[in-house]
């Protein structure tokens, strides 16, 4: 039986890691590789890297750290290929099939998708057929309104009038191989994942889905892959403040018998 995956998800702003809550409110948490490395070691399953700076300032503005000062998120794959060996899917100000193709050569495996899915759907299809499926993550963010689940847009904090499943049928009639679904109103809360939302987009596709937003604790990881058939589990915050925070999770689960690779701590 196909192994279900732990996957951390780093936020990038203007240069530094960020913890979110709400999409709105972020705190600074450090350096955009020293997390990654520190993931992958502690046995990653993958990791899913999401640029959400607003401009084009990625500048650290400091000079007195062992740390390249690096001026574009392209710089920064780059050195956060160098230093893991999990799969990663970077998302973030991808708009043509070049800004895909410029990633993967840089060493991400996989990319996430999140307006195109509205604003140009055609880069979603050509992507697919460009790279394969396998390579192109749809995103999609959902927010609580009118008691249904509708898709969020971070760019101006407004809510489009489309139920989160329609959009993830049209992410998988578009080629794409997997669905990245992430509960606006749960993120960085703490309170667990928002089961019914997962169960309803599951029931509607058939591709992987990647459940994501308001993991506080092991156990909602354990609530996410026995209470719904997401394929697999992703959180942000929880994994900064606590030494082998994967592995420690992933022990978790594999000693609840969920249908996770045994934890392993990797030395690079």
């Amino acid at each position: 039986m196909k192994k279900k995956r732990l996957i951390p998800v780093l936020l990038l702003k203007n240069g530094w890691l960020v913890q979110s809550k709400s999409f709105s409110r972020y705190q600074n948490l450090g350096n955009p590789t020293t997390s990654v490395k520190r993931l992958s070691q502690w046995g990653s399953d993958e990791l899913v890297y999401l640029d959400i700076t607003k401009d084009s300032d990625y500048s650290l503005r400091r000079d007195d750290q062992n740390y390249p000062n690096r001026q574009t998120f392209l710089e920064i794959i780059e050195d956060v290929s160098k230093v893991t060996f999990m799969p990663i899917t970077v998302g973030g100000k991808i708009s043509k099939i070049s800004d895909i193709e410029n990633r993967l050569k840089l060493g991400a495996d996989k990319v996430s998708l999140n307006s195109a899915l509205i604003n140009t759907p055609k880069l979603i299809s050509k992507s697919a057929k460009e790279f394969g499926s396998q390579c192109i993550v749809a995103s999609i963010d959902a927010k609580i309104e009118k008691n249904d689940y509708y898709v969020y847009n971070s760019k101006n904090s407004n809510i489009y009038n489309i139920l989160v499943t329609e959009l993830a049928q049209l992410a998988e009639s578009l080629g794409a191989g997997e669905i990245l679904l992430n509960s606006v109103d749960r993120d960085g809360e703490g309170i667990g994942y928002d089961i019914e939302l997962l169960n309803k987009v599951c029931e509607k596709v058939n591709i992987p889905i990647i459940a994501c937003g308001g993991v506080g604790e092991w156990s909602h990881f354990r609530d996410g892959l026995d209470k719904s058939n997401v394929d697999a589990v992703a959180a942000a915050n929880i994994f900064h403040y606590q030494d082998q925070s994967v592995y420690l999770a992933k022990k978790f689960l594999h000693d609840n018998q969920m249908n996770v690779r045994k934890p392993d701590l990797i030395r690079l």
